[in-house]
This record gives C-alpha cells, sequence and structure tokens, in this order.
C-alpha cells in the first residue's frame, strides 16, 4: 500500500491555545506501538492533560492518553505510558534551554499524519492569566461581530 502525501490533522489540543501563548512550535515523530498507531489513526487519543519532560537528554510526553485497540487484545499498552519523542540533540538542548526559563512549558499542541508517519507539534508555552484569556476572547468576539456585520452589509448591497 502507498504511504498518502500530505498532512492530515487527527488530534487537536484546542485547550492549549487558551491556556498559553504559543512561543515557539517543533515538529517531532513519536515513538509507538503497532496498536497505538492504529488507535491514533482512529483519532482515539486525547491531549487535553498532557504535557513533554526533558529527562536525561531525552524528551517524553506524559499524560497523553491513546485509548486501546479493540481488535489489539494482548498487544495493547498502557494507555498513558509515557512516550518518547523522536528530535535532533540540537532541538533538545533549545527545548532544556526554553523550559528551564521561569514559566514555559512544553505543550503537545496536535497530533497528525504527515507522509503516512505520526508526527506531534510540540509547543513551548507560557501559561496566560486570566486578564490575558479574556482579552483574547473579547478581541475573538469583536472579530466574529465585524464578520457578522460584513456579511449583513454585503447581503443589503446585493439585494439592491
Amino acid at each position: 500500500m502507498a504511504k498518502s502525501k500530505g498532512i492530515k490533522p487527527l488530534v487537536q489540543n484546542r485547550r492549549a491555545r487558551h491556556d498559553y501563548f504559543v512561543e515557539e512550535t517543533y515538529e517531532c515523530g513519536m515513538e509507538l506501538k503497532g496498536t497505538e498507531v492504529k488507535s491514533i489513526r482512529l483519532g482515539r487519543a486525547n491531549l487535553q492533560e498532557s504535557y513533554a519532560r526533558v529527562r536525561n537528554g531525552e524528551v517524553f510526553v506524559d499524560g497523553m492518553h491513546i485509548s486501546p485497540y479493540e481488535q489489539g487484545n494482548v498487544f495493547n499498552t498502557d494507555p498513558l505510558r509515557p512516550k518518547r519523542l523522536l528530535l535532533h540533540k540540537s532541538e533538545i538542548r533549545k527545548l532544556q534551554g526554553a523550559v528551564s526559563r521561569q514559566g514555559y512549558t512544553l505543550i503537545p499542541l496536535q497530533l497528525y499524519l504527515k507522509d503516512g508517519l505520526v508526527k506531534l507539534e510540540l509547543g513551548v508555552c507560557r501559561g496566560k492569566q486570566l486578564h490575558d484569556k479574556r482579552d483574547a476572547i473579547a478581541k475573538h468576539d469583536a472579530e466574529r461581530d465585524i464578520e457578522r456585520a460584513m456579511r449583513s452589509r454585503s447581503r443589503r448591497a446585493s439585494e439592491e
């Protein structure tokens, strides 16, 4: 079977962009078992409570839940086991330096298929305060109101 080209998003962590400012993003591969890959391809993964840590020169994702594959029987693994991320050594050093700064953390933003391989988008994030969240919500509401007004204005112009 030929590998499909392009990017196909599978799972997104929408809450991450609400709770954090994303400073940088990295694309990483993951060390997965066969049944985990099949389950991810079905979209049965959850990134909500997940985060990444640098341990002994390696990056691991903790808290990412991958549901057991239904036909996997004895080959299924623990759904919450730490998964190792595949990054270059220089990227790991950059991430370690970024996390050592006050207030920064590594958050998985999305899982996607790229040329048939499962990839994870990892963000170097800084936490938002409550007033920052309110500003973002107000800005989003204002953009939506402007879009609505533009649509109604263009409808009225086409009716005349």
